[in-house]
């Protein structure tokens, strides 16, 4: 399935937060679904949450495509899902409860 490594943290006054590393290989909407999911405390390939309910995930994967023009090396795209903020960077995807 996927080979990325997960972290889990209480910090950030105390609230759950889940930091998933993902290789250069992985699309960023799969970490996303696979981070989202770690958070809520369930498999990728049961939950009822669905990314494509919350965000294009084509376009995701695209914003950071290589391409022959581009890469996106810097950045950040920041969306909610239910009650969560999803922060997806080149290398990882954090998930925490919104502000």
């Amino acid at each position: 399935m996927t080979e990325g490594r997960i972290s889990e943290s209480h910090g950030c006054e105390l609230k759950h937060r889940i930091q998933y590393e993902r290789s250069a290989e992985e699309p960023p909407s799969i970490a996303a679904a696979t981070a989202l999911a770690q958070y809520h405390g369930e498999d990728v390939a049961t939950t009822d949450l669905r990314l494509y309910d919350y965000i294009d995930p084509d376009a995701l994967d695209s914003l950071f495509a290589d391409t022959n023009t581009s890469s996106r090396e810097a950045g950040t795209v920041e969306f909610a899902v239910e009650d969560v903020s999803v922060v997806v960077k080149p290398d990882r995807v954090e998930v925490c409860p919104e502000p």
